[in-house]
């Protein structure tokens, strides 16, 4: 009987290593091995291949996957290297098990992200075509008008990336701070889509994704509970097959 393969990424992300998307730059890097040997993009693999990651081994000895909700203060950087960053959210944290951020908060934000060591809950949960909601407070330097409102929620469009953002909720909270809710995460987006309408944000705090609310206090960390790890399941339970089908809509059109 012929022994299952697994791609080398999927494997990474599956024992808790890191997310499919870093276990790609790993490989990328020449930083994974397979048997001694630097795998190719795509490589698969078998239960009995010895998988290492700066030659120390890798073994599937997970009891039970993690999921952190953390309130980020501002100055912490969302990177797994540690190496790099001092000011990094892995060494802030200081949780017992390898852990990693899903997604991204920018530096001079905060608020909401979530952590986890299940690679499989990443892939699901980043994939915008799944529209994802994601909630922000934000207060600008100017007052907020009407005109503000509308095209900010109408779309802003971003030269360099040579698209529009999507439409999205937004809701004046007070004369300089309103609330918006995107389903996209493109990079410094909500900052950029102000400094086209020349205002300047002040301040930035994520208190919401998907279902989970920002309800510790700053620079601390929770569990989810279990009812929060239901329904979050239950909001991405059709990640993969959205994603499929944006993809064969794709290949279509080029057809």
């Amino acid at each position: 009987m012929e022994q299952p393969l697994k791609r080398i990424n999927k494997y990474l992300s599956e024992v808790g290593y890191c997310s499919r998307r870093e276990a790609d730059k790993l490989i990328e890097a020449g930083r994974v091995t397979i048997n001694g040997e630097v795998p190719e993009m795509g490589t698969k693999i078998t239960p009995n291949d010895r998988v290492a990651v700066d030659g120390k081994p890798i073994e599937n000895t997970k009891e039970s996957f993690v999921y952190l909700a953390f309130n980020k203060p501002v100055g912490i950087v969302c990177t797994t290297d540690t190496s790099v960053e001092k000011d990094n959210i892995i060494d802030f944290i200081n949780y017992p098990k390898r852990i990693f951020p899903i997604g991204r908060l920018d530096k001079p934000s905060e608020g909401l992200i979530l952590l986890t060591d299940d690679g499989d809950i990443v892939n699901k949960i980043l994939r915008a075509s799944n529209n994802h909601e994601k909630e922000y407070l934000v207060k600008v330097d100017k007052p907020i008008s009407q005109t503000f409102i509308e095209r900010m929620s109408e779309g802003i469009p971003l030269a360099d990336l040579n698209r529009t953002t999507k439409k999205c909720i937004v809701e004046k909270i007070s004369t300089y701070e309103f609330k918006i809710i995107l389903t996209q995460g493109l990079n410094r987006q909500i900052r950029r889509m102000c400094e086209y309408l020349n205002y300047e944000v002040e301040t930035l705090k994520r208190i919401r994704i998907m279902n989970i609310e920002l309800d510790m206090p700053l620079g601390t960390y929770r569990e989810l509970t279990t009812e929060e790890l239901k329904e979050l399941n239950s909001l991405i339970q059709d990640s993969t097959k959205t994603y499929k089908a944006s993809i064969s809509k794709k290949q279509n059109r080029k057809n």
